[in-house]
């Protein structure tokens, strides 16, 4: 049995997210993705084994790939070769999981590239034949490919729901030179992510981005097109007309739903076997995009 890390015990703690917990290294930070496992808004009991590995190994993954396009935070993961750059001493739990980063400044908003219609987006389709103010084709299907990617940004809640907002709107919020950067980014990595993955099987129906500031110029942070951020379907067997097979951590909402949980209720606790399951999910979205195993 893997053991979970839900809690970090490193010095200089600056934030502790819903996965992530961010440590202040002077010009740099270190990002710690843990164990803990959020779905509808909500930080659940428990977690995920070796979740946190996945989206830190993964995304270290995808950032040495687009840095010549598109710049990005990422400076090293940290594993037993690379520890000793850190001002302090860390030990195993903490390998693979960590990331030494450029100190950014965040904009205040998720950058959301959708080409496939699905989740809140077909949601918002079905009301209004729109999404995020962009004006879709009408007869739409559930899970159906979009004719061209569409940037639909979001507010960054840090408690409660994020909620979707207009492109005009992220330029009031974040101004509009670093909206333009934001999308025109975020749509180029998607482009690539998207051949990337279908190459290996895998569709990426949806993924979110965040971006900061950093020596004045806009860059990516955070994670990059992990199970967490994105939505991963299989391409084999893809069918639109409704839901999709997924790697990521579908089975930890269908369980909330059957469970009775509701909105506002006292985070539940995880069973075993549906964190196992979710696990699985994450090790073959790993496997199939970087064509290696998780190292032990």
């Amino acid at each position: 049995m893997v053991d979970l890390l839900l809690e970090t015990d490193l010095p200089n703690r600056l934030y502790r997210g819903k996965v992530r917990d961010t440590f202040d290294l002077g010009d740099r930070l270190l990002i710690v993705a843990t164990d803990r496992v959020s779905a509808f808004d909500v930080v659940l009991e428990g977690g995920v084994p070796r979740k946190g590995e996945v989206l830190s190994r993964l995304s270290a993954w995808w950032f040495e790939r687009i840095r010549e396009v598109v710049p990005n935070h990422f400076i090293t993961l940290v594993t037993a070769e690379t520890s000793h750059l850190l001002p302090f001493a860390i030990d195993e739990r903490y390998y693979g999981r960590s990331m030494i980063v450029r100190k950014a400044r965040r904009l205040d908003a998720e950058c959301i590239v959708r080409v496939y219609l699905s989740g809140s987006g077909w949601k918002e389709y079905q009301r209004t034949g729109m999404v995020c103010g962009e004006r879709l084709p009408e007869g739409l299907r559930e899970s159906e490919r979009l004719p061209q990617a569409i940037f639909t940004p979001s507010t960054k809640a840090d408690a409660g729901h994020d909620e979707n907002i207009t492109y005009e709107r992220l330029t009031e919020i974040i101004g509009e030179d670093a909206a333009n950067a934001a999308k025109l980014r975020s749509i180029a990595i998607y482009d690539y992510g998207r051949i990337v993955a279908e190459e290996r099987g895998i569709i990426i129906a949806d993924t979110k981005f965040e971006f900061g500031i950093w020596n004045e110029e806009v860059i990516l942070i955070d994670e990059c097109m992990t199970p967490d951020s994105s939505r991963f379907w299989p391409l084999a067997g893809y069918a639109p007309g409704g839901p999709q097979p997924s790697f990521d951590k579908q089975p930890v909402r269908d369980w909330m739903v059957a469970s009775g949980w509701k909105d506002g209720d006292a985070a539940p606790v995880l069973p075993a076997d549906v964190a196992a399951a979710t696990t699985e999910r994450y090790l073959t979205a790993y496997r199939m995009l970087t064509g290696q195993e998780l190292p032990s």
